[in-house]
């Protein structure tokens, strides 16, 4: 296992809960959505706006398959399951955890008509996106965290997700179905 990349909805904690992992492992942090900024010069809604959801994830795209770095936990953006090139890249050799918050406390916050970023059609609301990108994630993670309670505890139970599975030697890679879901609480 070279990394530990984090998938999961917009507002779920990918990053919080990535920077506090990354410290407590002695791992670098790497949060895909400030690469995205940093490559473009532009902020997300900013990409978006001039763009598109398609001209997006073409970065996104770019930049989740040319990362090169060990001993990282890596933070994607909620919509990097929808780039192929970059989920199979980030698969390769890494461990990934999806972290899954309930949709009521992803609307509470996210809230409404705030302007994160989100790679999204007119219209489209959480309970959409969630719609499309579940299977994705389900697909695409190792380990499958319900996250509840506090960060401290989400952390926690990353972790001992992650004992857990260097311990069964990885052989269930990619079908967490029921065994690999941790319930955060």
């Amino acid at each position: 296992m070279k990394n530990i990349v984090l998938i999961g909805m917009p507002g779920t904690g990918k990053s919080t809960v990535g920077v506090i992992l990354a410290k407590r492992l002695g791992y670098d942090f790497i949060d895909t959505d400030l690469l995205i900024i940093k490559r473009t010069g532009k902020k997300l809604p900013e990409i978006l706006s001039e763009t598109g959801i398609e001209g997006f994830l073409e970065i996104e795209n770019l930049v989740g398959a040319s990362l090169r770095c060990e001993k990282c936990v890596i933070a994607t953006g909620g919509s990097m399951v929808l780039c192929k090139d970059a989920i199979t890249a980030l698969c390769d050799g890494n461990v990934v955890v999806w972290l899954d918050t309930k949709l009521e406390e992803l609307e509470r916050r996210i809230g409404v008509g705030t302007d994160r970023g989100i790679a999204a059609g007119p219209g489209e609301t959480i309970v959409d996106i969630y719609a499309v990108r579940r299977p994705l994630y389900e697909k695409y993670a190792d380990i499958h965290i319900k996250c509840r309670g506090s960060t401290d505890e989400v952390v926690s139970q990353v972790r001992n997700a992650l004992t857990n599975f260097r311990a069964a030697g990885a052989q269930n890679r990619g079908a967490n179905q029921s065994n690999g879901v941790i319930d955060s609480r």
